[in-house]
């Protein structure tokens, strides 16, 4: 008779979820993972081909989880204030998991641009006060409250400044006016 299996894939990846989002991904190995469910490291070897292949997945449920409770709710009826503030309440509310995701070189840096890029740029074409810009004036948007929301994220997080959604709210309209009114295109990518 064969043994049932008790672990399913699915408590893998909030294992993973867990100790990413508690210890960054410099943690993320089987053994601490394995830890983090009490067991052996061979029920991650049974669900998953390897350890690439569960971080593949824990991006996908990280991304459903951003795209579907994270970056949709709306404060200001603004989409790029909207997404900033959310971007901004992840990074205050969930400091760990938002660093590891954002500002970890081996975590998901560009993979997470990416996506926070993609969202964007699709949520912003469907606002009727933004679908005229061009894909050009999309990318310095992105780029530009990107970095703006960052900034003042990080110096939250730290607790060097406490603004209000207001002051937030009027410090991003302020940074789109200035990236729309501009001339030349933000890139720093390269």
């Amino acid at each position: 008779m064969a043994r049932k299996k008790t672990i399913t894939k699915d408590q893998i990846l909030n294992a993973a979820y867990e100790v990413v989002a508690n210890e960054g991904f410099s943690k993320f190995t089987a053994r601490n993972i394995a830890t983090q469910m009490k067991c052996s490291t061979q029920p991650i070897y049974l669900e998953f081909k390897n350890m690439d292949d569960l971080k593949e997945e824990l991006f996908e449920k990280i991304h459903q989880y951003l795209a579907n409770e994270v970056f949709p709710v709306a404060h200001t009826g603004n989409t790029i204030v909207d997404l900033a503030l959310n971007y901004i309440h992840f990074a205050k509310n969930e400091s760990k998991l938002y660093r590891a995701l954002y500002l970890e070189e081996y975590g998901g840096g560009k993979r997470m641009q990416e996506f926070s890029y993609n969202y964007f740029s699709n949520a912003v074409k469907q606002d009727p006060d933004y679908e005229k810009l061009n894909d050009t004036e999309i990318n310095s948007l992105h780029m530009g409250t990107w970095i703006v929301a960052t900034g003042i994220a990080a110096l939250m997080t730290s607790g060097i400044i406490h603004p209000s959604d207001e002051q937030i709210e009027r410090l991003m309209l302020e940074a789109i006016e200035q990236i729309l009114e501009r001339d030349t295109p933000i890139d720093i990518d390269n």
